[in-house]
């Protein structure tokens, strides 16, 4: 007997239908390729692109090495002064545990003779919130140990500031500890960036790029400073030039190696003139001088954020210290955009 079920047709069994399903697969491995091609190759940066871009890293490490220095500088303070105070806290110790140990002396004394006065009784006593609040007592005893106990009193008063102050100081100094490690970390990751751009260079680009840059244009090599008529700025100028040539490095002041505002304070220093650690401190230490108006020594400084200074010298020129991977060199005043200059008193 015939069946009379239909026989099983396989879809896409015939030659049009397999050739459509190969045409699509084959569209579908080409689209997956191109968005391949997509995510992995990225365009390649040109020349002129990598300078602006590392220019910029290098603007915003300065940035952020001032900061660091600023930072640094009240890190410092902070912790000298926590020193200080633990010297002196201990200074104060002993002074009262020898008014304590006079006191105990004296009262083994009256002891042993039939009694302990009563100014005596509340300077041993185990409360010294007790001794503090009936200390007025003490004056009117006319014991004659008054004044010792009244040293001990001020001694304790003393210690409980001491304790106050150096547990401001303390986290003063742990928040000055906790904003230094933010600046260095936003250094490093600038530099880090700049250096995996300039790597990407051939060379030859590499060389171009050292020669464009505004902040490393210039004489590098040692020049012989001019000679000069004895003032501080001729010796700072002279410091200056004698540093041609080191290398820049992030946080420097010398002797062997500077950032820009390192230099400058080292510069400055050696003509017996203290100035203060980063470039946006440093533009108000001293007189403010106009730029048709410079001489050589002033301080001249870059960027609107005040971020980057260098040493003038003369005839539109400047020596400074750049950026990480150059050295300190002379080079002209225009290279950068100017923020201002002062002449450091």
């Amino acid at each position: 007997m015939a069946s009379h079920r239909k026989p099983r047709q396989r879809p896409f069994s015939g030659g049009p239908a397999r050739a459509a399903a190969t045409t699509l697969a084959l569209a579908g491995a080409a689209t997956a390729t191109a968005f391949e091609g997509t995510s992995q190759a990225e365009p390649r940066q040109t020349p002129a692109q990598v300078k602006a871009e590392v220019d910029r890293l290098y603007q915003d490490a300065e940035a952020a090495t001032e900061r660091y220095n600023g930072a640094k500088e009240k890190a410092d303070e902070a912790e000298r002064a926590l020193s200080g105070l633990r010297d002196e806290a201990a200074r104060r110790a002993d002074r009262l545990g020898a008014a304590r140990s006079t006191l105990g002396a004296l009262a083994a004394s009256q002891y042993r003779s039939g009694g302990l006065g009563p100014a005596v009784q509340l300077a041993m006593s185990g409360n010294p919130q007790e001794y503090l609040e009936r200390a007025a007592f003490l004056t009117r005893t006319g014991d004659r140990t008054a004044s010792q106990v009244a040293a001990v009193r001020r001694g304790l008063d003393e210690a409980d500031r001491l304790r106050d102050r150096a547990s401001g100081t303390l986290t003063e100094l742990r928040a000055r500890q906790d904003e230094l490690a933010a600046a260095k970390a936003a250094v490093e990751g600038k530099l880090s960036a700049a250096k995996r751009l300039l790597d990407k260079l051939t060379a030859e680009e590499r060389a171009a790029y050292e020669a464009q840059s505004p902040a490393g244009t210039g004489t590098r090599g040692p020049v012989p400073a001019p000679a000069g008529d004895g003032s501080r700025a001729a010796r700072a100028v002279a410091f200056a030039y004698g540093a041609i040539g080191k290398p820049y490095v992030w946080g420097a002041t010398g002797p062997g190696s500077f950032d820009c505002s390192g230099l400058a304070q080292a510069a400055w220093g050696a003509a017996g003139v203290s100035l203060p650690r980063t470039t946006y401190t440093q533009i108000n230490a001293g007189q403010r001088v106009s730029r048709d108006g410079l001489a050589p020594g002033d301080l001249v400084f870059f960027y609107s954020g005040i971020t980057h200074v260098g040493l003038y010298i003369g005839d539109g020129k400047m020596i400074h210290a750049p950026h990480p991977g150059a050295t300190v060199r002379i080079a002209p005043i225009d290279s950068m955009p100017w923020a201002g200059a002062a002449r450091p008193a």
